[in-house]
C-alpha cells in the first residue's frame, strides 16, 4: 500500500476544485500529502488543454514528476479527455484516465495496491487507463452520466482562504475557438442539497467565503448550456441556489464564477440584493465589443447586450466590480473592430480585464479561420488593453478611498493583504496585532491607491 502523495494542478477553478477531491479521496486512503520534492509514491498530474501552451506545461509537469520515480502517475483532468495528438508516448506507470468517470476507482486501486503492474483482475479495469506507446493519439473523449465511483464532496480547501465549489460541469456551446466542449461535452449538475451540505462543511471547516464555479455555471439545472433548448430563455434555477446558499449559517461572502452576459437577470439580482454575503462582483465574458468579431466566435451576445446586461447590473448594485475576459487578435480582427473593443471596455470601466493573445487551438473552428492578424499586431494591441486595464483598475479603486471595506487576508507575507467586497487587492498597514492569521475577516480603511492595491489602516 501506498503511503504519500502529490499533486500537480494546471488550469480553471474547476480542475483545482477537483484537485482537492482527489486530495480528499487519497488522504481518507490513507495517504499523506507532500510535495514533489519529498519523493511521494503516488503523483497526480491533474491537466489543463485549453491552449497549446496550457497542453505544453501539462506535459511538463508529466515529465517533471517521472524524475521524481514515483511507483506511479495518473495524468487526468482535460488533456486526456480530448482526441488530439500532443499526448507523446508515456511509461508503464503512468495511468492516464481519459473518462472521468474512471478517475476514482483508478485512485482507489492504485492507493491500496502494492505494486502498479496490473494483474489479470486489475487488467480488466486499467486497460483503458493505461497507455502504451503504440496506442497513443489515440486518446478519446468519453463521458458517462452514471458514475461508478464519484470524487468526494469537499470537507475542506487546503491551502486557501476562499473555496471553490463546484455546482456544474460540462459545456456544449461550441465557440469557435473552445477545446471545452470536446474535452467536457456532458453538461451536468449537483443537486441543491449536496451543494448545501457541502457549503455547510467548507463553513465548518473554517472558509468565510465560497466561489460557485462550474464550466458554465450560468447553465446550473439543465441539460444544455443553449438557451434555444431551454423551456425559457431565463435561468430561474442558479438566482434560486444562490439564495438558498446564501442562507447558510455563518457564509460571510459568496461570488460568482465566470457568467455570459445571459446570465445577468433580474431574478439573480434579487438574490444579490435580498442577501448582502452575496459579493457586488461579477465577471462577465466580453471577449471582444466587435459585433463582427463575436458572431465569428460563434458568442450568443452582440455588443448593445452586453452593454444593456451592465446596465441592468450598474442599477441594482452599488458601485459593482465588473471584471471580464477579452480575446485579442483573433482571426479578421480589425483595426476598426479592435477600437470597439476598446471603447467599450472605457465605456464599461471595467474593474478588471484578463487579456488573452489569440493562439489557434487545434480542434477548434477558429483554428481554421483567416485571415490570421499578424504577431505583432496582436502584441501591440494586447499592450494597449492591458495599458488601459491598469489605468481602470486605479480609477475603479480610487471611488472608495475613505471608506471602510470588509477584507478577507489571504497572505501574512509582509503587510497582510486579502480581498475587498469588489475583489480589488488591500494591504495593511497598521493594527496588524489584531489580524490573528489568514483566513481572517477584517474591517479597514481604505487610504491609499497605488499601482495594484489600496493601502489600508485596521479601522
Amino acid at each position: 500500500m501506498m503511503h504519500s502523495f502529490a499533486i500537480l494542478t494546471l488550469g480553471c477553478k474547476v480542475n483545482q476544485y477537483e484537485s482537492q477531491q482527489i486530495r480528499q479521496l487519497l488522504e481518507g486512503s490513507g495517504l499523506r500529502l507532500v510535495d514533489l520534492a519529498d519523493s511521494p509514491e503516488l503523483v497526480v498530474v491533474n491537466s489543463c488543454c485549453v491552449t497549446h501552451t496550457a497542453s505544453a506545461k501539462s506535459r511538463h509537469l508529466l515529465h517533471q514528476a517521472g524524475k521524481q520515480n514515483p511507483q506511479a502517475i495518473v495524468l487526468c483532468g482535460c488533456l486526456p479527455a480530448v482526441k488530439t495528438d500532443e499526448l507523446k508516448p508515456v511509461g508503464e506507470n503512468i495511468h492516464v484516465v481519459k473518462n472521468r468517470c474512471d478517475l476514482a476507482d483508478t485512485l482507489s486501486r492504485l492507493a491500496h495496491t502494492e505494486s502498479t503492474t496490473p494483474n489479470s483482475n486489475q487488467a480488466k479495469h486499467l486497460s483503458t487507463a493505461l497507455i502504451r506507446p503504440e496506442n497513443d493519439a489515440k486518446v478519446k473523449s468519453k463521458n458517462d452520466l452514471h458514475l461508478h465511483q464519484d470524487l468526494p464532496a469537499l470537507a475542506s480547501f487546503h491551502g486557501q482562504t476562499r473555496a471553490f465549489l463546484k455546482i456544474q460541469d460540462g459545456c456544449d456551446a461550441f465557440c469557435s475557438y473552445c477545446i471545452i466542449p470536446t474535452a467536457r461535452p456532458i453538461v451536468r449538475f449537483k443537486n441543491v442539497e449536496e451543494i448545501l451540505a457541502e457549503a455547510a462543511a467548507l463553513v465548518a471547516s473554517g472558509h468565510k467565503e465560497i466561489v460557485l464555479t462550474g464550466i458554465h455555471i450560468g447553465a446550473y439545472g439543465q441539460a444544455t448550456v443553449r438557451r434555444r433548448h431551454w423551456p425559457t430563455e431565463e435561468n430561474p434555477h442558479l438566482a434560486d441556489l444562490l439564495a438558498q446558499v446564501a442562507q447558510i449559517p455563518n457564509l460571510a461572502r459568496i461570488r460568482l464564477s465566470s457568467l455570459d452576459p445571459a446570465d445577468v437577470t433580474s431574478r439573480l439580482f434579487d438574490a444579490f440584493c435580498d442577501h448582502p454575503n452575496i459579493m457586488p462582483h461579477l465577471h462577465l465574458s466580453l471577449q471582444s465589443g466587435s459585433d463582427a468579431v463575436l458572431r465569428r466566435m460563434a458568442r450568443p451576445y452582440t455588443a448593445d447586450e452586453f452593454r444593456a446586461k451592465v446596465t441592468l447590473v450598474k442599477a441594482r448594485l452599488d458601485r459593482p466590480a465588473i471584471t471580464t475576459d477579452i480575446i485579442v487578435g483573433f482571426p479578421g480582427e480589425t483595426d476598426a473592430n479592435f477600437d470597439q473593443t476598446v471603447a467599450l471596455a472605457k465605456e464599461v470601466g471595467f474593474a478588471k480585464m484578463h487579456v488573452f493573445a489569440f493562439s489557434p487551438r487545434k480542434g477548434t473552428a477558429a483554428a481554421k479561420m483567416r485571415p490570421r492578424v499578424a504577431p505583432a499586431v496582436i502584441k501591440a494591441r494586447s499592450q494597449t488593453l492591458r495599458d488601459l486595464d491598469r489605468d481602470l483598475q486605479t480609477r475603479f479603486r480610487a471611488q472608495f478611498l475613505g471608506e471602510t471595506a470588509q477584507v478577507l487576508i489571504e497572505s501574512h507575507e509582509g503587510p497582510p493583504t486579502g480581498r475587498a467586497e469588489r475583489y480589488f487587492t488591500v494591504r495593511i498597514e497598521h493594527g496588524t496585532n489584531r489580524i490573528n492569521a489568514c483566513g481572517d475577516l477584517v474591517t479597514a480603511k481604505l487610504t491609499q491607491n497605488t499601482a495594484d492595491a489600496v493601502l489600508a489602516q485596521i479601522a
